[in-house]
């Protein structure tokens, strides 16, 4: 009665069926892998409950799919196709979340394989490389404090085009004015530039040659957003 309740309709004699007990070993260890990822990547990362609820059911999914897909090449076209219209956020992820989603999947498809062992071993050696490199500074905290953002305001009667070239080309290797704003009932001007320091011991050195051209105004300095492009 229970092989007959779980089998295919359109099974034949040529057709390998999976057992109950195979495909329960075969999800709850998916399962588990899954959670062992989600809590892999809630280690120091700023993370969203959706994020991490799809983290851990994702293996299970694609574990399931390859062994319902078992062998058979249309059927595996097919399913391929079906995904690939699946979204899995509403907007752009960064990198991180892309890369983890790809490990989900790869364990998944190891686990749905009928390789048990070695899904574990995929997971166990990939977590804790994640947790070492999200440990390691790989120089980022140097190099972002590179790239910075100056607000820089000055009075209206001071031209805004090239006015501080001159500080910039001696402090950063590279500069790029990208909004201008008035303000104060259009008596004065706001400029935001992207910079890049050439030495970010000298910032403060840059800002007070910016205060005494722009007539001691306000100057906001902060570090650039690159969430948008970070992909």
């Amino acid at each position: 009665m229970l092989d007959t309740l779980f089998s295919g309709l359109f099974d034949s004699s040529l057709t390998s069926v999976i057992s109950v007990t195979d495909f329960l070993l075969c999800l709850g260890t998916a399962l588990l892998l899954g959670l062992v990822m989600a809590f892999a990547y809630m280690y120091r990362t700023r993370y969203t409950k959706s994020f991490v609820v799809t983290l851990a059911l994702l293996p299970a999914v694609v574990c399931v799919v390859i062994m319902l897909v078992n062998g058979n090449v249309g059927t595996g076209v097919a399913v391929a196709g079906a995904f690939s219209l699946v979204r899995f956020r509403s907007v752009p992820g960064t990198a991180k979340e892309i890369c983890t989603l790809f490990l989900a999947m790869g364990a998944g498809l190891i686990a749905g394989m009928g390789y048990l062992g070695f899904s574990v071993l995929f997971t166990a050696v990939m977590c804790l490389v994640f947790l070492l490199y999200n440990r390691l500074d790989l120089g980022s905290k140097k190099n972002a404090a590179k790239y910075k953002t100056f607000t820089v305001t000055i009075p209206e009667d001071l031209d805004y085009t090239g006015v501080f070239d001159d500080i910039f080309k001696e402090y950063t290797a590279s500069h790029d004015l990208v909004c201008v704003r008035t303000t104060n009932m259009g008596s004065l001007f706001r400029l935001t530039y992207h910079v890049t320091l050439r030495d970010v011991t000298k910032e403060k050195e840059m800002i007070d040659k910016l205060r005494c051209r722009n007539g001691n105004l306000e100057i906001s300095v902060s570090r650039q957003e690159s969430a948008v492009a970070e992909l």
